[in-house]
């Protein structure tokens, strides 16, 4: 079963890298028959991530175009601001943590302000921007190269800061989350130093709004079984809740004021 979801953890990834695949190629390359091959396309498609053709298949879900931070920013505002406040509450006094570039982490920020005794990692200039005035925050960056529309750093230097560090918590903003798919970035680099904070971390939470479920990227970040929580608001639909707790991650709702 391992191999299995491994190997269509794989053919997923050339769907999203090349747009479609061949049966024969496929074949060759993992070296199982066309039959179990027809029947990991069977599969990605039941899932609307592909539609068989003659001798294949091909990506259904293309992925998103990136916005500017800025851009996302004016994004579903009211309901980052509330899935900020629900992930703050998580954070206590002594606690490490390591926060993502991103709209969304940048409400956590916002929210973190007033918090005592806290030490704070991010790659992200405006998560910086948010926390540089607050009093009782020691706050950290990890240097690298900074992409401009996302105003993240990222690269060899970023993921070599990470390597001295533990954190209690990961706050992690993601472009897309796919059942099948898991979490995914638009950036190869930032997917890269993602993936490095998940390592670093001992407890991943991953904040956004309802709207990038059932996104695919290009670039994956992570796997649904290696992360803990889930931040997000009302709008998630109950396939995607019962998705997330069957894998045995927390869902937790910022729930819209009556």
């Amino acid at each position: 079963m391992r191999n299995t979801r491994q190997r269509r953890q794989q053919i997923m990834q050339m769907l999203v890298e090349h747009g479609n695949v061949q049966v024969a190629e496929l074949s060759e390359r993992f070296g199982v028959s066309s039959v179990t091959i027809r029947a990991d396309l069977t599969h990605i498609e039941s899932q609307g991530l592909a539609t068989r053709n003659h001798g294949g298949a091909s990506l259904v879900r293309t992925p998103p175009q990136e916005q500017d931070i800025r851009e996302k920013d004016a994004l579903n505002l009211p309901r980052k601001e509330r899935i900020g406040a629900l992930a703050a509450q998580l954070v206590k006094p002594g606690d490490n943590i390591l926060i993502d570039s991103g709209s969304t982490t940048m409400a956590l920020a916002r929210h973190l302000r007033a918090h005592r005794d806290l030490t704070v990692m991010t790659n992200g200039l405006n998560i910086a921007w948010e926390l540089a005035g607050a009093p009782h925050v020691k706050l950290l960056l990890t240097g690298g190269v900074l992409h401009p529309s996302s105003l993240s750093l990222h690269g060899s230097q970023a993921e070599a800061s990470l390597h001295s560090y533990g954190f209690d918590t990961l706050f992690l903003g993601v472009d897309g989350l796919d059942l099948q798919f898991g979490l995914t970035t638009h950036q190869e680099a930032e997917a890269s130093l993602n993936h490095r904070m998940v390592e670093r971390s001992r407890r991943i939470v991953v904040l956004t709004d309802a709207s990038k479920f059932g996104r695919v990227s290009l670039h994956r970040i992570a796997k649904l079984d290696e992360i803990h929580a889930i931040i997000t608001d009302d709008g998630i639909s109950a396939e995607y809740r019962e998705g997330l707790q069957r894998l045995g991650i927390d869902v937790i709702v910022a729930e819209t004021p009556a």
